[in-house]
């Protein structure tokens, strides 16, 4: 079967990291034709726009993207060129699987987490109101009249909004994810001893709905500063955790860090008609066309959007050629040996043509 799926290879080593991913995951056996759009700082440059419309009309279309690495330019445009995807295409839950594989240089072993983290809302909707303007000031004054309590008046604010509908939608993915994938536990993470009207909302749904799972997955809760202690101490003790947006933001790239870091996490962004997997490190301009990036996050991405769209054989077949070159260590790059400046160290392309030779024909 042929799948048609946008490409937006990003900027920086984007273009880089998504050829090798690209070459890669045809080798393992899928048959797919790419739709190359372009979003970014490398858009901006050349439409005008950091967000064309071209590249959301694309995934509406195709339903599911490979996205490299985006460079947002700082003070201008959208707080995030990611962020803007997943808000315009209703990518609501970020999931984030965070696995070791031997010969990733790390102080953990065995390590097998997901996080599942609620996209939408959260301080990261965006309701800002900037410190001095006049706006601000009437916010503050509002708030000051209904609770009593007085502010700076030289505050910025940003509202956080949880809601019972986004609250339940992520929490019933996390037990489906749990259900589809024989995950035996599912953890809620939040801070509903101190916001109990936000944090309070999402840990009180996360338990409505946990009750149409009791007898297939677990559930407990915890509350997210002594989780990220818990983590580092006894990351075993879990499995799923699903949290609200700005959590999951910092406990995925805990988790990123238990594996070896950023350069080997992969990522995808789900919603109920689509998908977007990216490698969820940065850009790096500075290595833009120098042929030295880690391409694994963006391959093991590649791997969940071959999970994703049914290629299960392909997505087995490429994991196993990854791990396979990642614990023999010789063809990967500089980031990836025990010493960074090692000669042996091989380029990006180079990596992908050593996994190319793993895989199974």
């Amino acid at each position: 079967m042929v799948h048609k799926i946008t490409l937006i290879p990003g900027d920086g080593i984007g273009y880089e990291v998504s050829l090798a991913a690209t070459r890669c995951i045809e080798a393992a056996g899928a048959d797919i034709q790419w739709e190359n759009v372009l979003a970014g700082q490398d858009a901006l440059e050349q439409t005008g726009e950091l967000l064309p419309v071209a590249a959301l009309d694309s995934v509406r279309k195709n339903k599911v993207a490979l996205k490299g690495p985006i460079t947002t330019p700082v003070g201008t445009g959208f707080r995030s060129v990611n962020v803007a995807i997943r808000q315009a295409l209703d990518l609501f839950a970020c999931v984030r699987p965070a696995k070791s594989y031997p010969g990733v240089r790390s102080r953990f072993s065995n390590i097998d987490l997901v996080i599942v983290r609620e996209n939408s809302e959260d301080l990261y909707a965006g309701i800002e109101y900037q410190e001095g303007k006049a706006e601000t000031e009437k916010l503050i004054a509002q708030i000051e009249k209904d609770t009593n309590k007085t502010m700076r008046h030289d505050s910025g604010i940003t509202i956080k909004p949880i809601s019972k509908f986004a609250s339940a939608r992520i929490v019933r993915y996390a037990f489906e994810y749990a259900l589809k994938n024989n995950r035996r536990k599912v953890t809620c993470v939040h801070k509903a001893n101190i916001m109990k009207f936000t944090d309070g909302l999402f840990l009180q749904v996360a338990r409505e709905v946990a009750k149409e799972y009791e007898g297939k997955v677990l559930f407990e809760d915890a509350i997210v500063d002594n989780m990220t202690m818990q983590l580092v101490q006894k990351p075993e003790k879990y499995d799923i955790l699903v949290l609200p947006n700005l959590y999951g933001d910092i406990v995925s790239d805990l988790c990123a860090g238990l594996i070896g870091g950023l350069g080997v996490a992969p990522g995808s962004n789900i919603g109920t008609e689509m998908a977007v997997f990216e490698a969820v490190h940065g850009s790096a301009p500075k290595y833009k066309g120098k042929n030295k990036a880690n391409p694994t996050a963006m391959i093991l991405s590649g791997v969940l959007m071959l999970r994703h769209i049914g290629e299960n054989k392909a997505a087995d077949n490429l994991e196993e050629a990854v791990k396979q070159v990642i614990a023999e260590g010789k063809s990967v790059t500089y980031d990836m040996k025990p010493d960074p400046l090692d000669p042996s160290a091989v380029g990006t392309s180079q990596m992908a043509d050593a996994i190319i030779k793993k895989l199974k024909r």
